[in-house]
């Protein structure tokens, strides 16, 4: 390659892109193949053609609803028109730099450095576009108001105890009914993996090497869903609530009280990641709670948004005897199906994690009419995003 050392001199900033371009990017190429993610021209559209914006609205058709009147021959028509809903949508701006001296010997050691630090910077990438994800997801299923309860609660599954083979089913189901065909990823963490490995619910993909021999791949199924298996999946440990008879179960105790064999005290009672008011009586157990996304085709509009200078060295001679800088930046879009990202709480023109994170940020895509009451909400079941929360 003719631009082999790491200065300011000889970088080339498309050569270098194109190879980041082309090392493969192994989450988000999973996520695209089972069709969760989905290109919207739409807003990449809206965001080309207008300069600088980092927040639009986009149009939703509405759906034709009412009830029929009677066709008797004596019934007036009545005639009603379909309201039209928005969706916010936010770009996501992030940038990164790396300072090394004598970068070009110390760290590529005299291999080319091009395609070793473009592989490290896809695999950063990667991991950007996936807490993107993760914080998109947490901030849905944060979200309050008897609406967007519909969505919360509808599709979220709660089990006391470690996945089964018929989790997923009824998680699926509970969240879209009849419209669960369209699931087709589960992301889980690697401890819920492996209690679905040993129940033998995953099987491995499998491909023919060159000899003609069937091997298997890291990449497996779950009742015919992808699975993407990380460690970056949402884990939360404390106590939870629990049966008299559970193993390990603890009886409540009031707080003036005297805890017994088998009992604490209510104050004693946290981190709690159960869901309702504790009192004296109740029975926690202590353990940890894993979380697992399932999510369908389409479930998230993504569209690489660009910036102007996406790779960019930086070279000073002077400082430590000499350094080079790499900076890197990136715009994204990732707008959940059905789920409109309102703004309410954004301080700059870019979200962080936080006001990703942040559930008053986010509502059910509706009519916009001033007065809740009157607004007409997507049907949550249309909606192929779904979490379970399991025991470990």
């Amino acid at each position: 390659m003719a631009n082999n050392k790491f200065d300011a001199k000889s970088f080339n900033a498309e050569a270098f892109k194109y190879i980041v371009d082309r090392v493969p990017n192994l989450k988000m190429n999973e996520l695209k193949k089972s069709k969760a993610l989905a290109g919207n021209p739409d807003i990449r559209a809206t965001f080309n053609s207008q300069n600088g914006t980092g927040y639009a609205r986009l149009a939703m058709r509405g759906l034709a609803d009412g009830d029929a009147v009677n066709y008797d021959g004596q019934t007036d028509i009545t005639a009603t028109s379909t309201k039209t809903f928005e969706q916010g949508v936010v770009v996501v701006g992030r940038a990164k730099g790396w300072v090394e001296r004598d970068f070009s010997y110390d760290i590529t050691g005299g291999v080319d450095f091009m395609d070793n630090i473009a592989q490290q910077i896809a695999e950063y990438k990667d991991e950007l576009d996936q807490d993107t994800i993760l914080a998109v997801l947490k901030g849905i299923f944060s979200m309050t108001g008897v609406q967007n309860l519909k969505f919360v609660n509808g599709h979220t599954t709660e089990i006391n105890t470690a996945m089964t083979a018929t989790t997923l089913n009824s998680a699926i189901n509970k969240a879209c009914g009849a419209n669960k065909k369209k699931f087709s990823l589960v992301f889980m963490h690697s401890d819920v993996a492996t209690g679905l490995e040993n129940l033998n619910l995953i099987e491995r993909l499998k491909y023919t090497d060159a000899q003609g021999i069937q091997r298997d791949l890291e990449l497996g199924t779950w009742n015919g869903k992808l699975v993407v298996v990380d460690d970056d999946m949402p884990v939360t440990e404390g106590y939870m609530d629990a049966a008299a008879g559970d193993e390990g179960a603890l009886k409540i105790v009031a707080n003036d009280g005297t805890p017994q064999a088998g009992e604490i005290k209510l104050s004693a009672v946290t981190p709690y990641a159960g869901s309702k008011t504790l009192a004296a009586g109740d029975y926690v157990v202590w353990g940890t709670l894993y979380t697992t996304y399932v999510l369908g085709n389409g479930a998230i509009s993504y569209e690489d948004i660009g910036v102007k200078v996406p790779y960019e060295m930086d070279r000073n001679p002077a400082k430590n005897g000499g350094q080079d800088t790499l900076y890197i930046r990136q715009r994204k879009c990732f707008a959940p199906f059905g789920i409109s990202y309102e703004k309410t709480s954004q301080v700059s023109n870019s979200p962080t994690d936080a006001e990703l994170q942040n559930g008053t940020n986010w509502s059910l895509v509706h009519s916009g009419e001033s007065v809740a009451a009157n607004r007409s909400y997507i049907n949550h079941k249309a909606i192929p995003i779904a979490r379970i929360i399991s025991r470990g």
